[in-house]
Parts: structure tokens; C-alpha cells; sequence
């Protein structure tokens, strides 16, 4: 490629010639890239910030001068690559719909990684009160770079929408706060939001362990800037079973001295803040939703396993601070990010009828941008656009959860069974052993991650082992509709001084469903087996709850052994409908590994457990008249 220059304002300020080996392997000439370099021409700049930093930023102009363009723009961690002006990417925007209805396309290294000046500071905490122009966080980051945008990108028409997924997500969501005039729309997508309150980082007070771990191996800071490595390395883990790889290395500090040795903060942050104290609590973005003037999209994914709390805590934060500002919640049945990278048809062997991420691209995602910032076709978006599995259908709501719902309580009965009817036993209790040198696999296949399909996985390996309590109800008479969060109330006793109780929500399909697929059913196999849908017990919501954070989230307490407590907790939202014949059913475990970290049942600071820390524990669910564990539900009424 030719050396290229990066341009700050209208000047050049240098040359990288190391971008030749970063754009070597990305094939200038391949057809893949033949689009977008007809139709785009790339500049690049250094875009200063009002501190002095100076922020790397690609922007795609289309070469059509016939008409003006608003900017759509994506913040990242992850690099805008390739880099070098005559390097092109396959594809810009969201979808193939952007491109070729022609925007101006900025992509930017967020403050601190790859050719970006700064420090990186993990969810950079948002500053309400900027005294200086030291004072910098996303939010000035976004404004000033919106200012320099609007002033040296040609053909623009002054309106400028953002979007991005995960961590972009966060970036977009920091971007609306005092935002600049000329933000129209923002899409926040998956984001990031309250790392420790049930996204990323802990769910229940539980670290999941595999996400992060994993995550960090290949996030690092950066000392200065740098292009991406030519190739990536990823982990290796010396085994393709993560259930051997993470029992075996004992506590998981061991993870930072038997791997990291110290090199990467950025996953010591994450694991040794291990209550809500101050670090997490100013990285909660949601409670700085204020002042906001774009219309916002906030989409999020029904099973996604890393960012599933986010949208609905953005969604809500938006419409308490600002009632006036469009603002719409999108949900379907999607991992993290499906709605972007699968058709959205299937996740694992559960089907949802139709490609439903082609349908959000090209009539949700695409009509919004296009009405705020080109005044082409309707708003006519509702406060509330979720997919409803089950029935998998489309639903517009007014409000979410939607009006109509009604509070309903599912109780745990003696002989595993579950019914809207509380006990009238005056005593009552099951009771197993959980072992941490043999905790409950979250999978019943062999992997070295998380895939994302877990999240509605047959779970009927987990029923038929003695330390995960089943409870079921008789099968439905007639549909029946959760759209809202599902919160567990148990009262639980342990003879250990903490314990986790893992509580999933399923839908237990009747013996006669019929297959995916033909199944070999009465003959010998010689191949894989067929997955038989008869039975089948798809998981719809699976959350713990560490004990010792029963009563505060900053102050952990331990339990006395023997003595019976409450443990209530609240897991996220849900559109499902349970069909006719269908049944309901609730497992409680005390582990689930290796997504989670494994609970020791003593009272100790986890990271630091020494192995001697790791003990059995005898773990008691009460369901009788006075002490009546249960999941209460909102149920839709139609």
C-alpha cells in the first residue's frame, strides 16, 4: 500500500508507515471491499480533544456530491481497522441497508487504545460537572469530536446519529448525555451499563468466571499508541473442556498468577472488587441519563449472555429523567449481537419461525435513522417493540413491562411439584449436598467458552443429577404469558457460612412435540443422535444469587448454619409465552460451572479462598405454609 498520512484539522501531522503491515493482510484488491471503495472515498484524521488529546477517527464520504449526508458514527475499544487511507472494509454501518442509502460513516479509537492518544480507563465514569478542560469523559469526547466533524468532513447536513453493540453500546449510551445540538439518533445496543448489577461482570454477587477470563486474556491496556497486532493469538487453554481448565486451577486468583502474573489491571479490577463498593458504582452510566436530546433506540437481546440488563436499565433510566425524549425499547430473540451477525431464525435446537434480525435491520433499525436524520418515512415507533418467544410473534407495547400485567406467584410444593397455589404443609423442605470439588456444569457438552446458545439449553442433564432440586408444574390448560422480570423468593438453610442458589426458569415442552429433524427413533445410530423435542427443557431464565449478599450488596454477611434466611433477587425481563400442554419448571442448584465462580460455602473473600476454604454443604429450600419459597412472575392478560 501507499504510505499514508493521518490529517488533524486540515493539516498533516504524520505518517505511519507501520499501517503497510496492518493493511497487508486485508486484501486491498479483493471484490469483498469492491462496494465500498466505488462508493466511499476514506479519510482519516487525529481529531484534538478539549484536553489536548488528539483521537484517531476513519470516515467513510460517499462520492456522490449531488446531495448532503448526515454522519452516523461508532466509538470503540476494539480498533477501527484496517487503517491506512487506501485500506477499505468489507462492509459500514449496521447493515447493508446504510450503505447503500448513502451516509457519511466515522469510526473512532476511544481514548486510550490503538491510535488514539489518552489513557484507557475501564467504563470511563461520567463526570456531571466539568470544572475544566481536564475534566473529559465519553460524553466530551463525543461532543468535541461531533464539533470537529461537522466543521471538516464536506457534504455533511448537520445531523449526526450514533450506534454500537456491547462496549460500543456504552459509548453510545455516554454520547447522548448533554449531548451535542446536533445528535439526532442513538441506538444503544447491548450496552454496557452496570457492570457488577448483572452485566458483564457479576450477576447476583457470582463472578462469571469464562466471560472475563477469557475476555481479558486478549484486552489489555496500552502504554502508548499502537496498531493492532498483525495476527491474534487466542488462549490456550491446554484442553477443549473449560470445566477441567477452570476446576483445575483451584481459586481463581490463581488465574492471575499462574497467567497474567500481574500484566493485565484491567481483569484484576474485575475480579478482586468483588462487592458493590465505589469502583462499580461510578461506572453505572444509567444513573447519569440526563439532559438527553436525540431520539434514542435501545436494543437488546432476549438471550443474551453477557449484556441482558443493560438495555432495560438504559430504557427505563431514559424515560425517568427524560419523559419528553423518543425513546423506544427493541428486544428479540437474540445472543449478544444477533440481531447484527445471524438471521435470528434459530439459537440452538429452539426455532423462532422467521429471520428476525432481518426484519429489525431493514424495518426497524434502518427507518429509524433514516427518519431522524434524513426526514424519510414515519416515527412510528412504540415505547416498547419486543418479540415474544413461544408464540414468536412481534409485539408493540405502550409501556414496558405492558399494561395488563398482573402479579403472579408460582410456588415450590413438596414431591417436586410447582403450582400458582401457595402450601398449606405446616412443614416442608427439600434438601441436597453441593459439592465444590464437583459443581453443576452450566453445560452438558464439552467447550472451552461460553457458547451463546446456552442460554436456552436443554437442561434435562442438569434434572437428573441429586444436587439440583426439580419442581414442575401440571401442563397448561391454556396459554400463559410472563413479559416482565422473574423474581425468586426462597427460604433457604445451610450448614455452610455462604452458599449461591441458582435459580432457572423452563419451559418444559409436552413428550409429543415433534423434531426438528427426522429422528432415527428405534434404530441403531451409528451417526450423532437427533436432539428429541419431546421433553425438551429449554431454559428461559437461569440467575444466582450469592447468600451473603441477602441483605447489602456493599456489606456481605454470613449465614449462620442451620438457621433459616431469605434470599430474594430479581433476574432479568422476559416475553414468553408457555404454550397449551406445555409445563412450567424451576430448578434451584448451588452451582454453575464454570459460568460462575465456585462458592467455597464458607464465609471468605473468594478471589483469596485458600483450597482448605472449599467445603461441602448440606443446602435446605423450604415450601411449607409460613416459609413458602417461590418465583413471582407478571403474567399478561389476554
Amino acid at each position: 500500500m501507499n504510505r499514508s498520512a493521518i490529517r488533524s484539522g486540515t493539516s498533516l501531522v504524520f505518517a505511519v508507515t507501520l499501517l503497510v503491515a496492518a493493511g497487508a493482510g486485508n486484501g486491498q484488491d479483493a471484490p469483498k471491499d469492491a462496494y465500498i471503495k466505488a462508493h466511499y472515498t476514506k479519510y482519516e484524521y487525529c481529531i484534538p480533544m478539549r484536553d489536548g488529546k488528539k483521537l484517531f477517527t476513519a470516515v467513510y464520504v460517499p462520492k456522490d456530491t449531488s446531495q448532503s449526508y448526515p454522519i452516523l458514527m461508532v466509538r470503540t475499544p476494539y480498533s477501527v481497522s484496517p487503517y491506512g487511507e487506501d485500506q477499505y472494509p468489507e462492509h459500514l454501518g449496521p447493515s447493508p441497508e446504510f450503505e447503500k442509502a448513502g451516509y457519511i460513516f466515522a469510526y473512532q479509537d476511544a481514548r486510550g487504545r490503538y491510535l488514539s492518544e489518552g489513557v484507557f480507563v475501564e467504563m470511563r465514569p461520567h463526570i456531571d460537572v466539568k470544572k475544566s478542560p481536564q475534566d473529559t469523559d465519553d460524553s466530551s469526547d463525543t461532543y468535541d469530536t461531533i464539533e470537529f466533524l461537522l466543521k471538516h468532513v464536506s457534504n455533511n447536513n448537520g445531523k449526526v446519529g450514533m450506534w454500537g453493540i456491547s462496549y460500543r453500546g456504552f459509548y453510545a449510551s455516554a454520547s447522548m448525555i448533554d449531548s451535542h445540538p446536533a445528535l439526532k439518533a442513538v441506538s444503544p445496543q447491548a450496552p454496557m451499563t452496570d457492570l457488577f448489577m448483572g452485566d458483564d461482570a457479576y450477576h447476583g454477587g457470582a463472578f462469571m468466571l469464562t466471560d472475563n477470563f477469557e475476555f481479558y486474556t486478549s484486552f489489555t491496556q496500552f502504554e502508548k499508541p499502537a496498531l493492532p497486532p498483525k495476527v491474534e493469538v487466542r488462549f490456550e487453554f491446554g484442553t477443549p473442556d473449560a470445566y477441567d481448565f477452570y476446576l483445575g486451577v483451584g481459586p481463581i486468583s490463581n488465574l492471575g498468577k499462574l497467567y497474567f502474573k500481574g500484566s493485565n489491571p484491567l481483569f484484576d479490577d474485575q475480579l478482586f472488587h468483588t462487592t458493590y463498593d465505589d469502583y462499580w458504582k461510578i461506572r453505572d452510566l444509567s444513573k447519569h441519563m440526563k439532559n438527553i436530546k436525540c431520539a434514542v433506540m435501545t436494543v437488546g437481546g432476549w438471550f443474551d449472555a453477557e449484556d441482558l440488563s443493560g438495555p432495560f436499565k438504559t430504557f427505563h433510566a431514559i424515560a425517568k429523567s427524560n419523559p419528553d425524549t423518543p425513546n423506544t425499547l427493541v428486544v428479540g430473540p437474540w445472543v449478544h449481537a444477533g440481531w447484527a451477525r445471524t438471521e435470528g431464525d434459530h439459537l440452538g435446537d429452539v426455532q423462532f419461525g422467521a429471520k428476525t434480525s432481518e426484519f429489525y435491520r431493514a424495518n426497524i433499525e434502518f427507518s429509524f435513522f433514516e427518519y431522524y436524520l434524513k426526514g424519510k418515512g414515519t416515527a412510528d415507533l412504540p415505547k416498547a417493540y419486543v418479540f415474544e418467544t413461544g408464540t414468536n410473534v412481534w409485539r408493540k407495547y405502550d409501556s414496558w413491562p405492558p399494561a395488563g400485567v398482573k402479579a403472579r406467584t408460582l410456588y415450590l410444593h413438596a414431591g417436586g411439584k410447582l403450582s400458582f397455589e401457595p402450601p398449606a404443609e405446616e412443614e416442608g423442605f427439600d434438601e441436597y449436598v453441593s459439592d465444590p470439588a464437583h459443581p453443576v456444569p452450566f453445560l452438558d457438552y464439552t467447550s472451552d467458552s461460553v457458547p451463546q446458545r446456552y442460554m436456552v439449553d436443554d437442561q434435562r442433564f442438569a434434572a437428573k443429577r441429586p444436587d439440583v432440586l426439580v419442581y414442575e408444574s401440571d401442563p397448561l390448560a391454556q396459554d400463559l404469558t410472563i413479559s416482565g422480570p422473574v423474581s425468586p423468593k426462597l427460604k433457604v438453610a445451610s450448614t455452610g457460612t455462604d452458599s449461591d442458589f441458582v435459580v432457572k426458569l423452563i419451559d418444559v415442552y409436552p413428550n409429543d412435540y415433534p423434531d426438528n429433524t427426522a429422528a432415527n427413533e428405534g434404530a441403531r445410530l451409528l451417526g450423532t443422535p437427533d436432539v428429541r423435542m419431546g421433553g425438551y427443557q429449554q431454559l428461559l431464565r437461569g440467575e444466582p444469587m450469592r447468600a451473603k449478599f441477602r441483605n447489602s450488596w456493599e456489606k456481605p454477611e454470613p449465614l449462620t448454619p442451620g438457621e433459616p434466611t431469605e434470599v430474594d433477587f430479581t433476574m432479568p425481563d422476559l416475553n414468553h409465552t408457555f404454550r397449551r400442554g406445555h409445563r412450567i419448571m424451576v430448578q434451584i442448584q448451588s452451582s454453575w460451572f464454570p459460568l460462575i465462580d465456585r462458592n467455597p460455602q464458607t464465609f471468605v473473600d473468594i478471589p483469596n479462598a485458600k483450597p482448605e476454604d472449599f467445603q461441602k454443604a448440606t443446602e435446605r429450600v423450604f415450601h411449607e405454609e409460613k416459609a413458602a419459597a417461590r418465583v413471582e412472575v407478571l403474567v399478561l392478560q389476554k
